[in-house]
């Protein structure tokens, strides 16, 4: 009788994060920033029906990078999660921190014990009620393996996050208008290169929107903000 082959358990926990990370960075980034008027997401995807951001609950927007099946598993769930809440006891009993650590809770018992972790990173982001520069912003980054990071400022997720963070990092000011956020983003996204607005998907969660904070930004928007580009 032959011996099962043996794999040390801190070897396979790391072959697994390594697996999840190249995974994941293969896929096109996004951004969170704050602005003056709420949270800005932007992310580079050129497809108009298969969404990285995305409506949660009244004031709460999620965002995904890497697998897309798995991170829009994890939204569905998220959207069903915050409605059962909200129904059973009240709107504002939903909140954008249970709702993050379900998910690291989730993610983390996913990566501990099935053998192929989830190759999404995630972002779950809440902005406060209040005028304009009124009312906290949370954003919550949990990776592939359920670790969780409390961000007020900004979050980066998917390939080469360092960099993207530094370009975004010089010269940041969390009260600029929407429209510096957006080219300030797409900059940091892009480095050398600006992404055209047909690139990118753009949607905020402004505090002047009411009850439903978040909004897409229609292409036409998103040209005119990176500095008068046409749309096509």
């Amino acid at each position: 009788m032959s011996m099962p082959f043996y794999v040390a358990p801190e070897q396979f926990m790391k072959d697994k994060a390594d697996f999840a990370r190249k995974n994941i960075a293969r896929g096109r980034p996004l951004v969170a920033s704050v602005y003056s008027g709420g949270i800005l997401i932007c992310a580079e995807n050129q497809s108009k029906s298969l969404h990285k951001v995305s409506e949660i609950y009244d004031r709460i927007a999620f965002a995904g990078v890497g697998r897309y099946n798995e991170f829009d598993s994890l939204r569905r769930a998220g959207v069903q999660h915050a409605d059962v809440k909200g129904y059973q006891f009240s709107r504002e009993d939903v909140d954008a921190r249970s709702l993050a650590n379900i998910y690291a809770q989730y993610m983390g018992n996913i990566f501990t014990h099935e053998l192929k972790p989830l190759e999404v990173e995630i972002l779950v982001a809440e902005v406060g009620e209040g005028g304009e520069g009124g009312g906290p912003a949370q954003l919550y980054h949990i990776l592939y393996d359920g670790s969780i990071m409390d961000e007020d400022r900004m979050s980066v997720l998917g390939g080469e996050a360092e960099a993207i963070s530094a370009r975004l990092a010089d010269g940041f000011d969390p009260d600029w208008p929407l429209d510096e956020a957006l080219r300030r983003s797409a900059r940091a996204l892009g480095g050398d290169r600006v992404p055209l607005a047909k690139e990118l998907e753009v949607a905020v969660l402004a505090r002047s929107n009411g009850r439903r904070a978040f909004r897409r930004l229609d292409e036409a928007e998103v040209a005119a903000a990176l500095g008068g580009e046409p749309a096509s």
